[in-house]
């Protein structure tokens, strides 16, 4: 898509931009922006309708072929975004050429390539419909999963958009064959039905740009962050052993003796020590506990199972 060097940026009046590019009518429903705005700038209507002004500018400067890349897109309204566009396909545009279809075609004789061609459409529009269902309930939910701070070891958007496509070359296939061979004067709704499948090919092909370029980088980046974080908190786990595991096996037997209420001295007899050695390790285990009071040290091996509470005798 060409780039002209202005963007439209918050501090246009929205009515203007609308005047120079009609299509973003459709993004406007698909924000859940009211009409209605007035003079507002586009600031004061996304703040109005609780949109993300820089994802709004990015789309609208994105399908008008200007420069949006400087403009941080927030992936949670995109997601709603797409969301809303998939629907506009399957509720609206695609139903309304099938019914313009169907009346241009009931005004000649029924011809088997009268035939041919609805079978053609709903064979398309069951397609269109299975892939836009697999991105809202995989893909999209992957992205909505990452937001959250989880992510799927079974998933990367990379796979899918190696292979991903915009599917208006079947409009436009269709387009042709009537074009082609569908010779019928005076049937206006054909010719009305054939400019709204361009219209439908023109807002497939920028949907799916918008997911190319907008979407699939931003969940890439997400994904690479949420995986070196997962890696460094695997590191620190690794590194940095759980607290009780950092004491010896003769160090856990003392803190269990003195959770009993025995004594230094009474220690060292019980284990067969001298009194200097079980002293530096009460000392040693002080400084890995950070534990300093016979209460405190009896409250942690009770914790971390070293002993069982009923055991525990602090005088």
């Amino acid at each position: 898509m060409r780039q002209t060097e202005t963007s439209y940026t918050r501090h246009d009046r929205l009515r203007d931009i609308i005047n120079s590019n009609n299509d973003i009518l459709m993004v406007l429903c698909r924000f859940d922006i009211s009409l209605g705005f007035g003079d507002n700038t586009v600031e004061q209507t996304c703040r109005d309708n609780n949109v993300d002004i820089d994802t709004f500018l990015a789309v609208i400067n994105f399908i008008s072929g200007k420069r949006w890349e400087a403009y941080k897109v927030s992936l949670k309204p995109l997601i709603g975004y797409l969301r809303k566009s998939h629907e506009h396909f399957i509720d609206y545009s695609l139903p309304l050429i099938k019914k313009l279809l169907i009346e241009g075609i009931h005004r000649t004789t029924t011809s088997e390539i009268s035939i041919h061609i609805m079978n053609y459409f709903d064979n398309y529009v069951e397609e269109v419909r299975k892939h836009m269902e697999y991105e809202n309930d995989v893909i999209f939910k992957h992205v909505e999963n990452l937001i959250a701070g989880n992510i799927a070891d079974s998933l990367r958007v990379a796979d899918f958009s190696q292979s991903h496509e915009h599917m208006a070359g079947k409009l436009d296939d269709l387009k042709e064959l009537f074009v082609y061979q569908y010779n019928q004067q005076n049937n206006e709704l054909i010719n009305n039905a054939l400019y709204h499948i361009i219209r439908c090919g023109k807002d497939l092909v920028e949907h799916c740009e918008i997911e190319n370029k907008l979407l699939f980088p931003n969940v890439s980046l997400l994904e690479q962050d949420l995986l070196s974080s997962r890696t460094e908190e695997q590191q620190i786990g690794e590194s940095n052993p759980p607290i009780v595991e950092t004491l010896s096996n003769r160090e856990r037997e003392i803190v269990r003796l003195v959770a009993q209420g025995l004594s230094n001295k009474e220690i060292a007899d019980k284990l067969c020590l001298s009194f200097h050695t079980v002293t530096t390790h009460r000392r040693n285990i002080s400084e890995k506990l950070n534990i300093h009071s016979t209460a405190a040290l009896a409250i942690f091996a009770i914790v971390h199972k070293i002993i069982d509470i009923s055991d525990v005798h602090i005088v």
